[in-house]
């Protein structure tokens, strides 16, 4: 289990020094899945997208996965999306205006994806994102609401370590982070962690933060964490992502 870590922090450690990653997988790559890496915003613009994109490449390539990182949604298309086996949402935010891009042929698009019995990894902000289109919705599991001000530092549980984005991950910790509150949350059997509202001072039952299903023959897995730049050179967080990404692919059950 702690190979996992250790590995994850020594790829980012690494792209971090020479400042870029590259976009082929490494030369000992095994396992051959194509990921897209997917962060157009056209609402609310997190200033870690760049950093994440970079930590995710990393993390993907080091597991043999060949990796393209694009912010054009003109890449929902039914043969664009061919080659890929999961995609990345990471803080893919469109707020509440009609500045919606899976529209048409793009959503249909992302609908077959999921249909063909492929895997979504969405991350923090990919739920402040289509509320006029409830398919979206029910695929990511809920909605986010509202968050608590600032970034204050948390206590999560661990609900099931069986999970592989959840086997390193502790019984109870703290982390710093954007605390998503979420709206019509729809697949409590999957619940992976939760936050108590009271470690930050506020009030009310424990919130949901991640979770897995299987939606429409495909699998996602989403995460509320992940809003600060810190948390992609955090070995915890990444080896949770990694392990939501080794299940959407079915690398891990």
């Amino acid at each position: 289990m702690a190979k996992r870590v250790s590995i994850t922090a020594l790829i980012i450690g690494v792209c971090a020094l020479v400042g870029a990653c590259q976009s082929e997988p490494s030369s000992g790559a095994t396992d051959g899945a194509d990921i897209l890496i997917f962060s157009h915003t056209t609402g609310w613009r997190h200033d870690s997208i760049e950093t994440g994109v970079e930590a995710l490449t990393s993390l993907a390539q080091s597991k043999g996965y060949s990796v393209v990182a694009t912010e054009d949604p003109d890449i929902f298309s039914e043969t664009s999306l061919d080659p890929f086996e999961a995609i990345i949402l990471l803080n893919t935010t469109t707020g509440h205006d009609g500045d919606q891009w899976f529209i048409g042929p793009r959503g249909e698009a992302l609908q077959d994806f999921v249909h063909d019995g492929k895997g979504i990894v969405a991350i923090h902000g990919a739920a402040d994102s289509h509320y006029d289109w409830p398919w979206y919705g029910e695929m990511i599991g809920g909605w986010f609401e509202h968050h608590p001000p600032g970034t204050p530092t948390g206590t999560l549980t661990t609900l099931d370590h069986a999970h592989p984005s959840t086997e390193n991950l502790p019984d109870r910790f703290s982390r710093t982070d954007e605390w998503y509150w979420i709206d019509g949350f729809t697949v409590p059997g999957g619940l992976l962690v939760t936050l108590d509202p009271a470690s930050i001072g506020e009030e009310g039952e424990a919130k949901p933060i991640s979770w897995w299903h299987e939606f429409e023959s495909g699998r996602v897995f989403y995460t509320a964490m992940g809003h600060t730049k810190e948390s992609y050179a955090d070995p915890l967080f990444l080896s949770h992502v990694e392990g939501g990404l080794d299940w959407t692919l079915g690398k891990a059950d």
